[in-house]
């Protein structure tokens, strides 16, 4: 449980850079996501789950 929530508050960490850092960037960026086809961010959201678990796999092997 320690792990998880270590690795749940690094997630958090790296997704506020962006809106702390640039948050007008990132209102403009969101905008542009209602462009974007639901069929295009399904893709999108899979290879980054394939890539979130391949990462976990190398991490732990």
């Amino acid at each position: 449980m320690k792990f998880f929530l270590c690795v749940l508050g690094m997630v958090m960490i790296i997704e506020g850079v962006p809106y702390f850092g640039f948050p007008a960037r990132m209102k403009a960026m969101l905008a542009k996501i209602h462009e974007i086809p639901e069929s295009t961010l399904q893709k999108f959201g899979f290879v980054l789950m394939l890539l979130g678990l391949f990462l976990v796999y190398v991490g732990k092997a």
